[in-house]
């Protein structure tokens, strides 16, 4: 299995983790759904990473399980922001580092304020992309704070 930068990072820091690899056709996203389907892993326990902006241009990641959808209001209180609206896909590469389909909350480009959805804490472990598109890692979510600044909050629905 090809080593990406966020299995680099986690090596580095010495945080345990298991790597995944999926079928994919190349640079085409799978949805998060078919990911923990083709893992055979709990959908709860799968999440995806989402890269937001407020009305200044300051950007926020936030991480939640594959099958919810984001509550941008819940989002902005947490982060004291007035309003969140996601960046266009087009911008993600040049803000983060990262394509569709393979942005981690590890690794970006800059530390942006991280939350990940609260729900990741009833596992012992969660998964999500090891930065591109076929690799996921799975790690114990506490364990992130040591390598990203990050709250825990319930934002999904």
């Amino acid at each position: 299995m090809e080593k990406t930068n966020v299995m680099r990072i986690l090596d580095q820091r010495k945080i345990k983790y298991n790597a995944y690899e999926y079928p994919h056709e190349d640079g085409v996203c799978v949805a998060g759904d078919e990911v923990a389907a083709l893992l055979g892993q709990n959908p709860d326990q799968v999440f995806k990473t989402l890269v937001l902006t407020d009305s200044k241009n300051h950007y926020f990641v936030c991480v939640i399980p594959v099958l919810k959808e984001l509550d941008l209001k819940l989002a902005a209180r947490e982060f004291n922001v007035k309003s969140l609206d996601m960046i266009h896909v087009k911008d993600l590469l040049n803000i983060t580092g990262y394509i569709r389909g393979g942005c981690s909350p590890i690794g970006m480009k800059k530390a942006f304020p991280t939350i990940i959805d609260g729900s990741a804490l009833r596992y012992n472990t969660f998964i999500f992309s090891a930065g591109k598109i076929g690799y996921q890692v799975e790690v114990n979510p506490k364990d992130l704070s040591n390598i990203i600044k990050l709250k825990f909050s319930e934002i999904s629905r």
